[in-house]
């Protein structure tokens, strides 16, 4: 197990490499000077010659990488655009409010999409398998933002059970306070991930039961119980990939919800300096967020590989 973990970890340096590439270049290959936003309408060539020189943007394309990285290996993601505030503490204090929010939705997402999908499977064809399969489809195919206003129009204005924005007073704690705050976004974050693992999970295991291990363990006089803790054990691993893709999204695919919702993570970071075309904001918080998908990936593989040795051994 320790040589495919450090193997696997291997394979994740080069990617890392691609994806800090890619970030780079997405951002400086949009339209638009990222300088406009704070340099006033009348600047004089030298003082845009000076901006430039200030933040980098003179240097050639494959230099700025090379000094971006470095300095991003070494903790420095540079200094905002709009605010003149370093980049790593912007990012990183967004960083634990989209975590925050991310694992609070796959607490409700993980779960229940599985027992739902289990359950589908176990019943096919029935009308316990149409209903989740109905309930699945729909959790996909509802934006979630316009879900998320459903919801603030329904609990904060109508019932005003639940505040519409907002993650509370600064300095997160589990009181009753914030975890008000995190109800509503947390839940429609986790629509979406319910729809996908329930079908996921639904077809993994009603192709499972169809299987020839499944009817000998039925023939040897196994009860309904025992034969599903194999087929469980068998659905595990693809579970468990589609989980960590969800959890992946749910950490950088939340920019709608943060912004329906004004929660501060990083989806609600992105929109801001994607607006004011901040480029030190928009590299560091993709660079992370990816980074993170990464790990995710990493950590998914490893274990499957403990969950199902057969992944190891190929």
């Amino acid at each position: 197990m320790l040589v495919y973990f450090f193997r696997r970890l291997l394979y994740v340096i080069p990617v890392a490499i691609g994806v800090s590439i890619i970030c780079f270049a997405l951002v400086h290959i949009a339209p638009g000077d990222p300088l406009t936003a704070i340099m006033s309408i009348d600047a004089t060539a030298e003082e845009q010659a000076e901006m430039r020189a200030a933040y980098g943007l003179d240097k050639p394309l494959p230099e700025q990488y090379v000094i971006w990285l470095s300095k991003a290996l070494h903790g420095d993601l540079g200094k905002s655009i709009a605010t003149g505030r370093p980049v790593a503490g912007e990012v990183m204090r967004a960083v634990k409010n989209s975590l925050l929010l991310a694992f609070s939705a796959s607490i409700i997402a993980f779960p229940l999409g599985a027992f739902l999908g289990f359950l589908a499977g176990y019943f096919r064809d029935s009308w316990i398998d149409k209903a989740v399969t109905t309930v699945a489809i729909a959790g996909v195919s509802v934006p979630n933002y316009w879900l998320g206003i459903v919801f603030v129009i329904i609990f904060s204005v109508k019932l005003g059970w639940l505040p519409a924005m907002g993650a509370g007073s600064p300095g997160w704690s589990w009181n009753y306070e914030h975890i008000q705050h995190l109800i509503l976004p947390a839940i429609t974050l986790a629509v979406v991930p319910i729809g996908i693992i329930a079908r996921t999970m639904r077809a993994l295991v009603g192709e499972i039961y169809t299987m020839d291990f499944v009817q000998a363990l039925f023939a040897k006089g196994l009860t309904g119980g025992d034969v599903l803790r194999h087929v469980m054990r068998n659905a595990a691993p693809t579970g468990l990939s589609a989980m960590g893709i969800q959890l992946g999204y749910l950490l950088g695919g939340s920019i709608l919800i943060e912004t329906v919702f004004n929660w501060p993570g990083t989806g609600f970071l992105l929109s801001d300096a994607i607006f004011k075309r901040d480029l030190p904001i928009l590299q560091g918080t993709i660079l992370v967020l990816a980074l993170f998908f990464v790990l995710v990936n990493l950590c998914v593989d490893v274990a499957q590989a403990f969950i199902d040795p057969r992944i190891k051994r190929s």
